[in-house]
């Protein structure tokens, strides 16, 4: 067996592997004697069929896997004897590659793309200077967070007429057909349809032609409780009663509601909610200056270290790694933002391993712990007992999905800490506004992730933060490739 290389491109190769049939023969008839050993073929004991009738049923089917097994052994060994440090894994050059009959052939040769890491040169000290936006709390920063607290405690409560922003609960009738308390939000409403709604009281009755007012399927759908396709359009008018009228009312300033934000007999009074607000709101906005400071942090290493990387190869090795679960059209969307975080890996994992830092089971448990109250502070769920938080991270650990996530986060937390403390942070003291025009500015220039939310996020807001995009290995890894005979 012969294994060469020939650089096609800086960091990429063309690997060639050329195998004599007597080579894989040998392996050949080695895999014939396993298939023997487990055949159980009629009119014969097992493991006792004749090898002539073995072939006949497994030959092809050793074959291959005795090629495919040369090909794997052969690049796996010019890998460790070249000591190259691959990113991702050969893949088969569909253009070079010829036709291959492994039965009537004497020789084959299979070709493969392999690329290798550029090399990894980060030299930090105090003269690299990165700005840190330092958010200032201003008065009306204040008033604003006050009351959106109030309304994230507030409730629904009855009221005697309808308002522009209230909630109805009503019947709904057609005939035999009736729907019982259901939902109506008028809040988001368009005007025109909102206005038959608006003053209606507990009692009040009139038709509505439910296509007109519910212009939206899904909505529409929802109202009825029905899917979207059994809606007959012949029939649109209903008779609505209304059952319910609610407001939505901001919570009273008082212990109840001091006890429920900031836990019990925390808060005395509005003053020190006041207070307690304040430095709720400043941590909030650390974490924000903190996340710019980390993601500038990150643009200036990749800047500074210039990585060359071997685009194209990289491309069709997300096609494939993902098998086909995105298109090359979708890639080349995500690319530019893959681009970032991986070369922000190697920078990462180069660091980790200069640096000669370790990670423990303290290490993890604390950053799982972090994880989970962020998560509960998404779902509106800012005062969890630490009981019950250490629980769910002790649970975390021992999901190994969640443990490979919860080591790649607290090494790059490591990585972070070490070069905020070698280079300059250069303070600048801007207001939230400023930081909104940075941040919109930064994402118009080049993909970002989206920075975490000043306050709890819904639902859909965590669901986007998980929205899927094209994935790969992280290059601090390696892996013997799978080559196949493809």
């Amino acid at each position: 067996m012969k294994v060469t290389k020939k650089e096609t491109q800086p960091l990429t190769y063309v690997v060639t592997v050329e195998i004599e049939k007597n080579e894989a023969n040998e392996k050949k008839a080695k895999q014939l004697k396993e298939y023997r050993k487990k055949a159980e073929i009629k009119g014969f004991r097992k493991g006792m069929a004749p090898m002539g009738l073995i072939e006949k049923l497994y030959g092809p089917s050793a074959m291959n896997e005795a090629v495919n097994d040369l090909i794997t052994e052969g690049i796996n060994n010019h890998i460790k004897d070249n000591n190259l440090d691959l990113i991702g894994e050969p893949i088969p050059n569909e253009e070079l590659q010829k036709e291959i009959d492994i039965e009537k052939d004497e020789k084959f040769k299979f070709f493969y793309d392999m690329a290798v890491r550029p090399k990894v040169e980060v030299s930090l000290d105090k003269a690299d200077k990165v700005a840190y936006y330092d958010l200032k709390v201003e008065k009306d920063d204040l008033k604003k967070y006050k009351e959106d607290m109030l309304r994230q405690f507030g409730s629904l409560e009855d009221t005697e007429a309808a308002g522009e922003e209230d909630f109805l609960t009503v019947d709904l009738e057609q005939g035999e057909k009736k729907v019982e308390k259901t939902f109506i939000t008028l809040k988001g409403m368009d005007a025109k349809n909102k206005k038959q709604f608006v003053g209606k009281k507990v009692g009040d009755s009139f038709d509505i032609d439910v296509v007109k007012s519910f212009p939206n399927e899904t909505d529409r759908a929802s109202l009825l409780r029905i899917k979207k396709d059994e809606f007959d359009a012949a029939n649109p008018v209903y008779k609505l009663t209304v059952v319910e009228v609610k407001t939505f009312v901001p919570a009273k300033i008082d212990q109840n509601l001091f006890d429920r934000a900031f836990g019990k007999d925390v808060v005395k009074d509005e003053k020190g909610f006041d207070k307690a607000l304040e430095e709720k709101l400043k941590g909030e906005y650390k974490q924000e200056s903190d996340w710019r400071f980390r993601r500038d942090v990150i643009d200036y290493l990749v800047k500074k270290a210039d990585l060359t990387l071997p685009e194209e190869f990289l491309k069709k090795w997300l096609f494939r790694v993902n098998d086909g679960k995105f298109t090359m059209e979708q890639i080349e969307k995500e690319f530019p933002l893959f681009l970032q975080d991986y070369r922000w890996q190697m920078i990462s994992r180069k660091i980790f391993e200069d640096q000669k830092m370790k990670i423990d089971k303290d290490d993890l448990l604390k950053v799982a712990k972090d994880m989970t109250v962020s998560q509960f502070a998404m779902y509106g769920m800012p005062n969890v007992p630490e009981d019950y938080i250490n629980r769910y991270a002790e649970q975390m650990l021992n999901d190994q999905k969640e443990i490979n996530r919860i080591y790649e986060k607290c090494e790059e937390e490591k990585v972070l800490d070490y070069v905020k403390g070698v280079i300059t942070a250069d303070v600048k003291e801007i207001t939230r506004a400023q930081m909104a025009k940075l941040n919109e500015t930064a994402s118009q220039e080049k993909p970002a992730k989206k920075a975490p939310a000043k306050k709890a996020s819904t639902k859909k807001a965590a669901k986007e933060e998980s929205a899927e995009e094209p994935k790969a290995e992280k290059p601090a890894r390696k892996r013997a490739p799978k080559a196949k005979a493809e």
